[in-house]
């Protein structure tokens, strides 16, 4: 299974700082179900021992930065240890999945129904596409907070909300580093995420694609069922797609009368 995962997401295709592939467990282990989650985090590394599973996929990985310990007095070594106790081993798939054909922008794509595919930049960060029918960016950042998972702060836009959007870019997670790429694909708007006040500010004023920023988790998680789908039907195991919300930021308290439309 691992073999399979590696394939369709090569960790050669990552990131030089990223760090993905098997983290824990023996690559030979008997698998018969599969949890597929965004996060490793306390809650769904719990619900992984609950549902009995023997492995986790997730798209972020647990050990991001170099460790010297993984001792259960820190948040990660913790689930380290339970995970190992509870025989549930673990295999991230995070930036090589964001760049493969069956991986994360796909999904995202999916959701848009975008057609007429291409790649966003050379290096296979994100999509664009055509709309099956062009929106006003108002209309559009609705339907962006109607096919994304649910999160506290929804969904946000920057640009003219009148503005015709017909060529759609998407970019999971951090996108503000791909905002110039965007600018020069034809695209009219981008879905992505984390995207910094003065970044979102200089590209709108330099006249760039509007902006529909959705929660970071929110940007990935359309991908779980796809990863699920694809062990299913390879190997004939059960697959669970967690729906535990691991986006951080978890409430929202609304303002006083909003000034709209300020700029324009």
């Amino acid at each position: 299974m691992i073999a399979a995962l590696d394939a369709w997401y090569p960790p050669a295709t990552a990131a030089s700082w990223d760090r993905v592939g098997l983290v824990l467990g023996e690559p030979t282990a008997r698998v018969e179900r599969v949890l597929c989650v965004v996060d490793v985090v306390p809650e769904t590394a719990r619900q992984a021992l609950d549902l009995g599973v023997q492995l986790i996929v997730s798209h972020h990985p647990l050990l991001f930065r170099g460790v010297s310990s993984v001792a259960p007095t820190t948040y990660a070594g913790r689930i380290v240890h339970d995970l190992i106790r509870g025989g549930v081993a673990l295999h991230v798939a995070h930036t090589n999945a964001d760049v493969a054909p069956d991986g994360v922008n796909e999904a995202l794509a999916d959701l848009f129904g975008l057609t007429d595919r291409e790649l966003m930049t050379p290096e296979g960060i994100g999509r664009v596409g055509t709309l099956p029918t062009p929106l006003p960016l108002r209309e559009l950042t609705k339907k962006a907070a109607e096919v994304l998972p649910v999160t506290a702060w929804g969904v946000r836009a920057a640009g003219d909300p009148d503005r015709m959007i017909s060529r759609l870019a998407v970019s999971s997670g951090s996108g503000a580093e791909h905002l110039a790429d965007v600018a020069v694909t034809g695209a009219d708007a981008v879905v992505t995420s984390d995207v910094k006040h003065h970044y979102a500010s200089e590209h709108i004023a330099s006249g760039g694609p509007a902006i529909i920023e959705a929660a970071h988790w929110a940007t990935e998680w359309p991908w779980l069922p796809r990863v699920a789908e694809l062990l299913r039907n390879r190997f004939g195991i059960e697959t669970i797609v967690s729906q535990i919300r691991t986006d951080p930021w978890n409430l929202y308290a609304p303002g006083g009368e909003l000034i709209r439309e300020q700029r324009g």
